[in-house]
């Protein structure tokens, strides 16, 4: 696949009076059909962008096993927005990544689905169908251990996030058909697609699985991990509930299979069905949300009252839904408790099919608990993108950002062209960065088929006001191997606006005032190595190119 590469600065073409701009934009251009699916935030700062491609012959090894199809892409790009590296892991067939999440060790899992047998990068033989595929890599990208995990059944990853034990969860579904309860294998179908949940250690070794469904169709689309250790579901549901207990399965290898019919009804053709599990994976709770006619939920959020539902709504007010619609597909957003209690629900409308595709919380330090724990929710940025139904607005197929104050009432709205336009643009992800900026990522194309990948990073002054900073933040502190130093008294001047480019000089000191290192830097987020270091505390100093100082303790454990 021949791809050209670019970056710009440029002004930002928004429908608003406040002030915003394009810090930098990277486009990703292909001669094929790209998917786009998620943009994962380092804990550096940096931007891991995931998706699937289908590669050009140059770039696959001369084989009689060369793959045709579609592969996992990545590419990571650092704060300015250039790439640091781009890897690919392929099958011999068709190979879709879903989902990904970085580790506390700094590194990724990568949880997509698979067509492949055994061949090329795929270590593990197919076990029948579509199977999920897992890859975990180190934060260069290079693979730590893989696992395909899946039975003669059809299973797709969807969503994967780390456990508190470093662990983790991956959600996916399962299309087990007509298929008959089977000891041997363990499967059973309670309809046409459940919902399937693996958990495993860090080194990959499956502790359980869990699956979820009612009569009919069920396909989890989004998954976060809670305070307590567990994770919430968000399934999209045309199910109605089984009326029969839960089943458990030993599958051998200490593994074990939970099925857990499904205990409500839908309120109409397609529902918001909220499933909470602990830390153990099993069922604590479930929900349903949703009007006569079809509503779809998309994504999830935690806040400081419990869970953000968020997702697209075609039901005027009937069931459980208490605000109506105004044209096409309205967005419909849910405020929980942490027992799935409703608090809130609001309706908004672009006035077209309007798509919800990510979500973000800003929060505050709570004072009422010394700044510590139990931070406040100050407000909600929302993303996603308009796609035209019958007639074609101005604004149809552009990203938009939509904000919120804790209650949801709309603050402002905004569509974001970036350096330039084309004529279909659809949001794949957005994501909120502790310096106020925002990083959205998707896909552009002149025509459906030829899409291209498309990164925006923003600076927004009113999102950057509601960003509560510190001159100089540590994290982990304590530390064992690797420091994280967050400047936070730092704004990056644009240079294409005769601003000085931003350098700084972070310096450690121990308890006697001994210089131990020194390390220039022009990022906002900066890794420090901090193995040779013995126990005890450390000072942290920082002075910048415009004479700004600010010093922090570091304690290493």
């Amino acid at each position: 696949m021949k791809r050209l590469y670019s970056s710009a600065l440029a002004l930002c073409a928004i429908l608003s009076v406040s002030a915003q701009e394009v810090i930098w934009q990277k486009d990703i251009k292909s001669s094929t059909q790209d998917f786009l699916s998620q943009i994962t935030t380092t804990i550096d700062g940096q931007y891991l962008i995931t998706g699937s491609t289908i590669q050009s012959n140059n770039k696959q090894p001369s084989t009689i096993n060369q793959n045709n199809g579609y592969d996992y892409h990545l590419i990571k790009l650092n704060q300015q927005g250039e790439e640091v590296w781009e890897k690919y892991f392929s099958g011999q067939n068709h190979d879709f990544l879903s989902a990904t999440v970085n580790t506390q060790e700094g590194g990724f899992l990568l949880a997509g689905t698979s067509f492949s047998a055994k061949g090329l990068d795929k270590k593990e033989d197919s076990k029948g169908g579509s199977d999920i595929w897992l890859i975990r890599i180190n934060e260069f990208g290079d693979e730590l251990w893989q696992k395909t995990i899946g039975s003669t059944s059809d299973e797709e990853a969807k969503a994967v996030i780390q456990t508190t034990d470093m662990g983790f969860f991956v959600a996916g579904n399962v299309a087990f058909g007509s298929l008959p309860f089977d000891s041997a294998q363990g499967t059973r179908g309670y309809g046409s697609k459940d919902v399937l949940v693996v958990r495993l250690d860090k080194n990959g070794k499956e502790l359980s699985q869990l699956v979820l469904g009612g009569k009919g169709l069920d396909e989890v689309e989004k998954m976060i991990p809670t305070k307590d250790g567990g994770a919430l579901l968000g399934v999209y549901s045309r199910s109605s509930e089984v009326k029969a207990g839960s089943l458990k399965q030993e599958a051998g290898s200490g593994k074990t299979i939970n099925y857990q019919p499904k205990t409500t009804n839908n309120y109409g053709e397609g529902d918001y069905w909220i499933i909470k599990l602990n830390k153990d994976g099993k069922v604590e709770w479930e929900k349903n949300f949703g009007g006569k006619g079809d509503d779809h939920l998309r994504t999830l959020a935690l806040t400081s009252t419990g869970y953000l539902i968020g997702g697209e709504s075609r039901s005027e007010r009937s069931g459980n839904k208490t605000v109506g619609i105004e044209e096409g597909t309205d967005l419909w957003l849910i405020s929980i408790d942490e027992r799935g209690e409703e608090i809130w629900q609001k309706s908004y409308n672009f006035k077209n099919r309007d798509v919800l595709m990510g979500m973000s919380v800003i929060s505050s330090p709570n004072p009422s608990k010394g700044g510590g724990s139990g931070n406040l929710t100050k407000g909600i940025l929302l993303g996603g993108y308009t796609q035209a139904e019958g007639r074609i607005e101005a604004d149809d197929e552009t990203f938009w950002m939509l904000y919120l104050d804790q209650n949801g009432n709309e603050q402002w709205r905004k569509h974001v062209a970036g350096d330039k336009r084309q004529r279909e643009e659809r949001l794949s992800d957005i994501k909120l960065n502790r310096d106020g900026s925002i990083v959205l990522a998707g896909t552009s194309a002149e025509e459906l088929g030829k899409e291209n990948w498309k990164i925006v990073k923003l600076g927004d002054k009113q999102i950057d006001q509601l960003i509560e900073k510190q001159d100089i933040k540590i994290y982990p502190n304590p530390v064992s191997d690797y420091a994280y130093v967050e400047l936070g008294l730092i704004s990056s001047p644009n240079p294409s606006k005769g601003g000085e480019p931003f350098e700084a000089e972070i310096t450690m000191y121990d308890m006697g005032g001994r210089q131990l290192q020194s390390v220039k830097t022009k990022n906002k987020v900066t890794k420090i190595n901090t193995q040779a270091l013995v126990q005890g505390a450390y000072l942290v100093s920082v002075k910048t190119n415009d004479n700004k100082t600010a010093s922090a303790k570091l304690i290493k454990k």
